[in-house]
Order: C-alpha cells, then sequence, then structure tokens
C-alpha cells in the first residue's frame, strides 16, 4: 500500500481555506495584491501571485470583491481589493462555518484521543 503524501494533504487543505484567509484579510482593510500575499506569508499560508490572481478574479466576479486603481509613489498604479456588502455576508457564513468545522475536529480528536 502506497504512503499518503502529507505535503499534498496540507496543500489541498491550505487550498481549501486560501479563499476565506482573502476575505478576512480584505475585511480589516482595502489591499492590493502583494500586501495580500505578505500577509499570508506572515500567516505561514505560502501563496504565489500566479494562485491569488485567479482566486481574487473569482471572488470579483462572484460579487464578493470590487477594485480600484490607485496611483503609487513606487511606479505603476496598483489594483487596490475591498469586499462588497456581499463579500461581507458571505464571509460571516464561513466564519459560522469555519467555527462549526473546528469544533467538529476538536470533538472528534478528543473522543479518539
Amino acid at each position: 500500500m502506497a504512503a499518503m503524501n502529507t505535503d499534498n494533504a496540507k496543500a489541498q487543505m491550505r487550498k481549501g481555506v486560501l479563499e476565506y484567509c482573502i476575505l478576512i484579510i480584505l475585511s480589516q482593510h482595502d489591499a492590493y495584491a502583494s500586501d495580500i500575499i505578505n500577509k499570508l506569508k506572515e500567516s505561514r499560508m505560502i501563496v504565489v501571485e500566479g494562485t491569488l490572481y485567479p482566486l481574487l478574479t473569482r471572488q470579483k466576479n462572484a460579487g464578493l470583491l470590487n477594485y480600484r486603481w490607485e496611483e503609487s509613489s513606487q511606479g505603476p498604479p496598483r489594483k487596490y481589493y475591498s469586499l462588497t456588502d456581499q463579500g461581507r455576508k458571505f464571509l460571516n457564513e464561513l466564519d459560522a462555518s469555519w467555527n462549526e468545522l473546528i469544533s467538529s475536529v476538536s470533538s472528534l480528536r478528543q473522543s479518539v484521543g
């Protein structure tokens, strides 16, 4: 029997919560992509720009995000993302689901351990 690849399992878990993490960051303040990447890295959620941009586009197309262009003193204008009202509602629903999930997993760990 082949051993499970823990790196792959961890990557799948991380991918599942990445969109949630983006919404959490944007609920605190508007941000541009490299800002979001830095915040994720600070939290040890490793992500590359090639992964982030499709997620931001998907969330924007779903009506969760807006963006605006802002001049930058350090080069070209930056695209700042912000949560829409729909995005805030969606985040609240995800918060509830996340808390349920944490509770369920903790409960299972305790009953097994």
